[in-house]
């Protein structure tokens, strides 16, 4: 049922999105060098490696395996990039690989394969047996700002109460939470 569910709301999310999306497109080309699509190596289900989609935020010499939360980034970041970032536009391409069925909307946030603490942490609490999402628990709870520790419980948490109606609810909050910025380090 979550598959089914994935695939109809990302569905009907990019239909409705693409006239955001071709203005974003076109805003990202113009304002930097590059690519308008950024792929990164995420850890998935069960450990596997995929290749997560985001719109690019970062100038084209910014080392692309680090983390967020381990560098100054603010100065690699571009005009766009600084808006994307701050309202979470830059993840939107991720519904192409909640289609490819190597993300959930809702899940735990899918990390860097190089952030091995919080990979190890993750591996005691048995998250690696979700699919990553778009937005968790972790993002509406404190994103960019809180521990490892702190996301894996959240994310044990979403595992041991996983529902459609929890899945909505999270997707709600998520969507408030866009409006707030306070968060998210960009």
């Amino acid at each position: 049922m979550k598959r089914l569910f994935d695939i109809v709301l990302a569905s009907i999310l990019i239909l409705v999105l693409t006239p955001l999306l071709l203005l974003l497109s076109l805003w990202i080309k113009t304002d930097s060098s590059g690519p308008i699509i950024f792929t990164q190596k995420r850890v998935g289900l069960k450990k596997e490696m995929f290749k997560i989609y985001k719109f690019r935020t970062m100038k084209l010499n910014t080392p692309p395996e680090l983390a967020t939360d381990l560098m100054d980034h603010k100065d690699n970041l571009t005009n766009s990039g600084t808006v994307l970032r701050k309202t979470s536009l830059d993840e939107i391409p991720q519904l192409i690989n909640i289609i490819k069925g190597e993300m959930s909307l809702v899940g735990p946030r899918p990390v860097l394969y190089n952030e091995y603490n919080l990979i190890h942490q993750r591996d005691q609490a048995g998250v690696h047996s979700v699919k990553p999402g778009l937005t968790g628990l972790a993002q509406i709870n404190g994103r960019d700002t809180i521990s490892d520790k702190e996301k894996v419980r959240w994310d044990k948490k979403y595992i041991e109460n996983m529902s459609i109606l929890f899945d909505l609810k999270i997707l709600f909050f998520t969507f408030l939470s866009i409006f707030n910025t306070k968060n998210i380090k960009g």
